[in-house]
């Protein structure tokens, strides 16, 4: 790994490891809208800056991409924050390159890592981790809590900390390869594809409607409207709900609290009318 670190520039090497440290303020600032965004842009900072010194609009358009939704295993966030402080630079160099492509490939990064990082560290290491430390501390060992935290944050830091690098140089390396080939437009269309799929797979599981309406007529149900619902399209209300929030959030620009505020509104008439 030291030669990892080494091949790339000291004063690059010193902002990676800013990051590092940095990115250890991932999720202290969490909003539904945004969650980790406030603290990869923070992370990301020390590369905008100089990257843009001289180019206020580029840095202005970097901070904005760097605040678009974010959500990641924390040890895994530090691989983006690199391969994206990558791109960044080659943004801030080519003067064709295609600024969208970084989102794209953030965005396309983000759930496989996170299945990857949840299995291994949240639920292998911990596991294993927590396992030896309950046996210490049933036989009376002082230690064990120390000896838990020990064992599932010295692999998980290090992970952290040589990810930050490696995105960085694998992305270097990579961006250039993909010019050079003219796969610049297939890749971001791709990764565009695959973040749109992670999307479309969080709407479909954290938003729900379950009706309880039930018409009656002499005892007999003659309309369950969930039913009928699902007939119509599973899972409608929600995709329905969701279509009209972006549409109102792009196009009509209310702002995301007035729109959460609404969703609890609406969410509380309606089960106060007993319909859902």
């Amino acid at each position: 790994m030291s030669n990892l670190t080494k091949s790339i520039p000291a004063d690059e090497r010193k902002m990676l490891r800013k990051a590092f440290w940095r990115s250890f303020t991932l999720y202290a600032a969490v909003s539904p809208a945004k969650q980790g965004a406030s603290g990869f842009c923070y992370s990301l900072m020390p590369f905008i800056n100089k990257f843009y010194k001289n180019d206020e609009e580029g840095k202005k358009a970097a901070l904005t991409r760097s605040m678009s939704y974010f959500n990641t295993t924390i040890t895994c966030s530090t691989f983006i924050m690199g391969l994206v402080a990558s791109m960044e630079k080659k943004n801030s160099e080519q003067k064709d390159f295609d600024a969208s492509s970084i989102n794209a490939v953030k965005s396309s990064l983000m759930g496989p890592l996170a299945g990857i990082g949840d299995s291994i560290f949240w639920g292998v290491l911990r596991v294993i981790a927590a396992g030896i430390a309950v046996g210490l501390g049933a036989s009376g060992n002082v230690l064990a809590p120390i000896v838990f935290l020990l064992l599932f944050n010295i692999p998980s830091i290090l992970v952290k900390y040589y990810g930050t690098f490696l995105g960085y140089k694998l992305g270097s390396e990579y961006i250039q390869k993909v010019y050079a080939s003219g796969l610049m437009n297939i890749l971001t269309k791709a990764a565009s594809i695959v973040g749109l799929i992670m999307v479309g797979g969080m709407t479909a599981s954290m938003v729900t409607f379950n009706s309880t309406y039930e018409l009656t007529m002499k005892g007999e149900s003659v309309l369950n409207l969930q039913n009928m619902l699902d007939q119509i399209f599973v899972g409608i209300v929600p995709l329905g709900l969701t279509l009209l929030c972006y549409y109102l959030l792009k196009k009509k620009n209310i702002s995301i609290t007035v729109l959460i505020i609404g969703v609890i509104i609406l969410s509380i008439l309606l089960s106060l009318l007993g319909i859902a």
